[in-house]
């Protein structure tokens, strides 16, 4: 295992310090920040997390052998290694492709093992920088806590425009009605990309923002040269910690309301939909069977169904779905296994993937996939990469997909609707409401 050099610190003002963190990385070339945003949910590693630098990396620009390529990188680098995984690396899980239209150009996978790590748990930072570094550790650290925080609010507003026009979304979904009518599956995840060419923006200052409009419980901040993601993610793919692997698939959408009493019954309205409650559980059942392929006997539970959860912008009707593994399992079999998240294919999994790719006008990259990280013990965590805007500063291409499920009783202008509400967020911060 590769050895690093520890330091404990205690914080007493930890919002600044996120800040300072988060400014201070984004000087670097690679730039990873994970950011619970205090949900203080029950499964939660850290507060904050900051990776900078990349010591080694993979990158792939194509799915072939991805997951394999993965797996020796892990082992050959023996430490924690930090990144993402693309929606399209599916097509190396199964005879798949992607051709629709990339505006963003991004890699199919790419992660690094970090010359320095800061996490942030309670009121203490954990500072682990590779033994070669050790000496630049109280230097960073000084200027880590004289960083100023910059306001970049004269960015001028954004309009993102639509892959599709709403008339041929709203057809799409009745084709892909007519499908599940004619049996080919239960549940699709259709998702649009909503885009800007040609546009400039200050990702760090945007991201910042839109993390304060949504304070996400799995928000993440990328930065891999000229490649962004400003993620503000409600989403957890995959946790696993020891023998024990934890997913949590989003399936239900509602408002919320400024006024308590009308947001409460809209909570109340979701958590009874039968409409909702039978795609969540679509979904759960998708989760349990591919857990089922690297789970011990008779150790895939559901110790949450259907539960709701509130955050900013929206209620979210939300499934735990948990097993064991063997102590030995490869973590990136594991993630292989699992991959990508049912919530956004949809069931019979393979046959919903041969359809996205039919039906959807862009290529989904970073969208739906995952990031987060694999320590040198094995155990990762994982969000799903959605509610974010990818941004290429190189081609200067900026693009935000939502999406959600379709079944046989969806209406497709409700689900029209229900994607405007997902992207709010990203609009209002782009649009500077």
């Amino acid at each position: 295992m590769t050895i690093r050099t520890t330091l404990k610190k205690n914080i007493s003002n930890i919002s600044l310090l996120k800040k300072q963190l988060l400014n201070w990385g984004n000087k670097q070339t690679i730039c990873l920040a994970l950011d619970s945003n205090n949900h203080n949910e029950q499964h939660s590693s850290f507060d904050f997390l900051l990776a900078v630098n990349a010591t080694s990396e993979l990158k792939l620009n194509e799915s072939k052998n991805a997951f394999e390529k993965l797996e020796n990188y892990y082992s050959k680098t023996n430490d924690y290694i930090f990144g993402v995984l693309s929606y399209d690396l599916k097509n190396d899980i199964e005879v798949l492709n992607s051709s629709n239209f990339d505006g963003l150009q991004f890699p199919e996978l790419y992660f690094f093992q970090a010359t320095k790590i800061f996490i942030v748990k309670d009121n203490e930072l954990t500072i682990q920088y590779l033994n070669s570094f050790a000496q630049e550790i109280n230097t960073d650290y000084k200027e880590i806590l004289a960083t100023t925080i910059t306001d970049f609010s004269k960015q001028k507003a954004i309009q993102l425009q639509e892959r599709i026009a709403k008339k041929d979304y709203l057809e799409t979904v009745r084709k892909i009605q007519q499908k599940i009518q004619q049996g080919e599956l239960y549940e699709m995840n259709f998702c649009q990309e909503f885009y800007a060419e040609n546009t400039t923006i200050n990702p760090l200052y945007t991201y910042s923002k839109l993390n304060r409009v949504s304070k996400a419980p799995f928000a993440a901040y990328f930065k891999e040269n000229s490649n962004y993601i400003l993620g503000s993610s409600p989403e957890r793919f995959i946790k696993k910690t020891g023998s024990k692997l934890l997913s949590q698939p989003i399936k239900g959408t509602a408002k919320r309301s400024k006024n308590k009493g009308n947001d409460t019954k809209i909570q109340e309205e979701l958590e009874q939909d039968t409409k909702e409650r039978s795609e969540n559980i679509m979904i759960v059942d998708l989760v349990r069977n591919d857990m089922a392929k690297i789970a011990l006997k008779d150790s895939v539970s559901v110790p949450e169904l259907c539960k709701i959860y509130s955050f900013e912008q929206v209620h979210q009707m939300i499934s735990t779905v948990t097993c064991q593994v063997k102590n030995n399992k490869n973590p990136v079999e594991v993630l292989q296994a699992l991959f990508p998240m049912g919530s956004m294919t949809g069931a019979p999994k393979i046959a919903a993937m041969k359809l996205i790719e039919h039906y959807e006008s862009s290529k989904r990259g970073y969208y739906s996939g995952a990031i987060g990280y694999i320590t040198p013990t094995g155990d990762f965590d994982f969000n799903v990469i959605i509610r974010s805007l990818l941004y290429n500063s190189k081609n200067k291409y900026l693009s935000c997909s939502v999406g959600g499920a379709i079944t046989a009783n969806s209406l497709p202008k409700k689900e029209y609707e229900e994607c405007l509400l997902k992207a709010k967020a990203v609009f209002e911060v782009l649009e500077g409401f």
